[in-house]
This record gives structure tokens, sequence and C-alpha cells, in this order.
């Protein structure tokens, strides 16, 4: 962790940071199969009673994971608040504004893509992008949009009138996984300056793709972040240990980071009196 990252937060109360788990991949080995099996609806439960404050899914155009179904019975069970993952599409919107869930994230898709590759451009769809999430905000529905740390997608984030951003940390999660440290560097710093642009610009500030126990600390430690998405790793580890307690590791070392944050915060405090 560079010390830019490691700052106290400038005087203020250092916020609480939610874990919202992705159940995408419970439904990707169910489909595997066919039938019911394993349920996302259960994988659900079970993260949430480990300590998940909220749960996401990706409704993909081609359903290759989560389907219609899932969703429906997601919202219904009302476990925790539903962050539903989203293209810009029609049918999307029309699915959304059925359901309702709790928050939207808008993200970029391609059929061909393995998982979600890069952000969302917003700065170059900003017509298309202002309607779109004006008719998911008079439904009640909290919009965030999935984008790569750069300030002219964050500022483009704040045009569109989007209540969040969640910053695309896989290139980030990439250089920590070879040992570059020059780009870890560069990396976390660039989620630390979009993340310090987008709080001041009024946009809540989330963070995903690509996390897990060894490279989270850093992220969870950059206070204007309050929630961090995390579905495929803690999926895989859950075969080893069990998704509660895999879901419960992670939960410790965000708490954790945020609360070394904390005491950091209080002795800036107390060495400036």
């Amino acid at each position: 962790m560079t010390s830019k990252t490691a700052r106290p937060s400038r005087g203020s109360r250092v916020a609480p940071i939610r874990l919202g788990i992705n159940i995408d991949h419970i439904a990707t080995l169910r489909n595997a199969r066919g039938g019911r099996l394993p349920d996302p609806l259960r994988a659900a439960k079970l993260a949430v009673e480990a300590g998940a404050d909220n749960i996401t899914a990706h409704l993909r155009e081609d359903r290759r994971h989560i389907r219609d179904d899932d969703i429906a019975r997601l919202t219904a069970a009302r476990l925790a608040p539903l962050n539903l993952e989203m293209a810009v599409t029609q049918e999307m919107l029309a699915i959304a504004l059925s359901v309702r869930p709790h928050a939207c994230c808008l993200v970029p898709e391609r059929r061909q893509e393995l998982t979600t590759e890069g952000g969302l451009d917003v700065a170059g769809q900003v017509g298309t992008l202002a309607p779109f999430i004006a008719e998911l905000r008079r439904a009640g529905i909290q919009v965030s949009l999935f984008i790569d740390p750069e300030l002219e997608q964050i500022e483009a984030s704040r045009a569109v009138d989007a209540d969040a951003i969640e910053l695309h940390t896989g290139t980030y999660c990439a250089a920590a996984q070879t040992g570059d440290g020059p780009a870890l560097r560069r990396e976390l710093n660039r989620l630390v300056a979009g993340a310090e642009a987008a709080a001041t610009a009024g946009l809540e500030v989330h963070a995903g793709h690509g996390l897990n126990y060894d490279n989270v600390v850093a992220v969870a430690s950059i206070p204007e972040i309050v929630e961090l998405n995390i579905g495929h790793y803690l999926v895989g580890e859950a075969l080893f240990v069990g998704l509660a307690k895999s879901v419960a590791r992670m939960r410790a070392l965000m708490d954790g980071a945020r609360e070394d944050l904390r005491h950091s915060d209080t002795e800036a405090k107390v060495g400036s009196t």
C-alpha cells in the first residue's frame, strides 16, 4: 500500500464499508448440469448470514448464469438489498422497472466475453444513458455505473445523474497477481484519485472486479469507497472452506482495513491539536 492510500480521511469520520456478494457463479455451476441446484437463493441467504450487506446478480442477455426466475425469487425473498447488474438495453430496463431492485449497476456487455472486460464508456454514451438512468431513478432505483478510474468517465457519470460509480479494479488486481510493483502502485493511485474525484463530485463510490484476500485491504483502505462487490473468488474459495467462511473472512479483512483507517484518522487529529 502506498502512503497516499494510507492517508487519514481528511478529518472526516471514516464511513463503514459494505460488502456485496455476487452470486452469478453459483448459477453458473447449476446451469452446467441443469436443474435447480445449487440454488443461488440459498447462496444469497448464507452470504447475508455470514456478513454480506447486499447481493449482486448480473442478468446477462444470454442468461448464461443468473436467470429471470432467480431475480424474481431474490426480489421476493428480501434477504438484503439487491444490486442488479445489467446492460443498457430496453429489455433490461423493462425487467428492472418490473422487479424494482434496490439498485442497478449498468455495465458493458459483450456476448463473447468470459467476464466483464473494462468499464462502461459513459462519456461516449451521455445521450443514451441520461434518459435511461432517469427512468430507473423515477422508479426509486439507485443507479451506479461500472467505470474505469478515469476523470472523463467520472465527470460524465455525474453529468448523466448517476447516484454512484463502481470503480473497475481488474487492472489493479492483475498487477497485484503478476507482482509488477510499478504497475501496482500506478493502478492503486488511479483508484485513489478516481475515488477522491467521484466523492468530490457527489457520487457514492463502490469498487469491484478481481478482488481477493490478498489484494482487498489496499482498496478497502481508500476512505471514499463505501462498498465492494466481490463474487468469483469467494465462490471459488467456498469449494474448499464453505461459503459462510469464505464470506466471513472477506468481511473481517475489509473491516480490519477500515478500523486501521479510523485509527490513523484519530492519530492525525490528536497530533494536530
